[in-house]
């Protein structure tokens, strides 16, 4: 692990990695590459460079971008993280981006004889199947039906890697499980130590959160300022239920996975914040409102979106089991760290919350 290269360096995950892994392997050199197309990326810079590492204004689209001396791991990180992207104005820069990107990624690899760490995705479930689980309004959250079947690949603490993929699951989705296929096949061709996590909601302090993705981030800001925010979709009271992941508790994760990286073929793994880190948005909205110390307004758009999910929570337990690894971080630690994060840093609390 002498050279490593986080790809997406200057986002929320990858800047989150590279400096981790530059403070746990010092003699290491850590790479950053980014094309700073994400707003608020630019932020990061100056982090990078003050923990040491190399940052590299590149594009994984872009073969040569990627070209290095020798590398020894690749952290994938780079990703159009939107569900709602290719709806409008096309999916090229998506495809290109997120798939596209993996492969060059594979490429360098088998050109160095290079392990590749991959960062996947939960919504690489389909939308449809999800929206057909057997759940009602309990409370302020939804929970499952009781005496009601789950299907394969669900159980109550969440759901696991053998849930159906059959379906529809958005083109970010889509992108994602095929970059999945394709590590799996190059891994088996050139031997290729590969690995996989499917990650759900990451969350934590330097996350430019939005309502697509990031939405810890943004329900923060947005009581930090004092302005409203919308329940959307499943008739706008806020039911909906994810796992939360602090950022740190990933990297965790991924640091207990490097020293058998050897060892996988692009097996793929669950990691979330579990059951015990589920939230619905009516909680979120009551842990930024002790955060922050203040109610905002908050509307109701009743309509779902295409794509939307009402319930998605991690089963842990496969990820336990091989890695020793579960979750140390809280939903209300984690919206603790990222509310002091935002206090701290007003021009990024007014971009995020803005």
């Amino acid at each position: 692990m002498e050279k490593i290269l986080v790809t997406g360096g200057a986002g929320f995950l990858g800047s989150t990695l590279a400096i981790a892994l530059k403070e746990a392997f010092p003699r290491s050199r850590v790479r950053a590459l980014d094309n700073l197309r994400r707003r608020g990326s630019e932020h990061t810079l100056a982090r990078l460079q003050a923990h040491g590492v190399h940052f590299v204004h590149g594009d994984v689209r872009v073969p040569t971008d990627l070209q290095d001396e020798r590398v020894d791991l690749i952290v994938e990180c780079s990703a159009e993280p939107s569900v709602m992207a290719g709806r409008e104005g096309g999916a090229r820069y998506l495809i290109d981006a997120n798939l596209g990107g993996a492969i060059n990624c594979l490429e360098l690899a088998r050109q160095h004889k290079a392990a590749l760490l991959f960062i996947s995705s939960s919504r690489v479930y389909p939308f449809d199947r999800l929206n057909a689980l057997p759940l009602a309004p309990t409370g302020a959250r939804m929970e499952f039906v009781q005496g009601k079947p789950l299907p394969p690949g669900v159980s109550a603490e969440g759901l696991t890697v053998e849930f159906p993929l059959e379906g529809i699951r958005t083109i970010y989705g889509a992108t994602k499980l095929c970059a999945e296929l394709i590590i799996r096949e190059y891994s088996d061709v050139y031997g290729i130590p590969a690995l996989v996590f499917r990650f759900g909601v990451l969350a934590g302090p330097w996350q430019m959160g939005k309502l697509d993705q990031g939405f810890t981030a943004l329900w923060i800001a947005k009581h930090l300022l004092g302005r409203g925010l919308d329940y959307v979709g499943y008739g706008g009271t806020g039911h909906q239920v994810r796992d939360v992941l602090h950022v740190q508790d990933a990297f965790d994760l991924i640091y207990k996975s490097l020293d058998r990286m050897g060892s996988f073929r692009g097996e793929v793994f669950n990691a979330g914040g579990g059951i015990a880190n589920s939230v619905s948005l009516q909680e979120m909205t009551r842990l930024c409102r002790s955060a922050a110390g203040r109610e905002v307004p908050l509307g109701r758009v009743p309509e779902t979106r295409p794509g939307d999910i009402p319930w998605y929570v991690t089963d842990n337990r496969k990820v336990t089991e091989v890695f020793g690894w579960r979750p140390r971080h809280s939903v209300d630690s984690t919206v603790q760290d990222t509310a002091q994060w935002l206090r701290d840093r007003p021009e990024i609390l007014q971009l995020v919350g803005g």
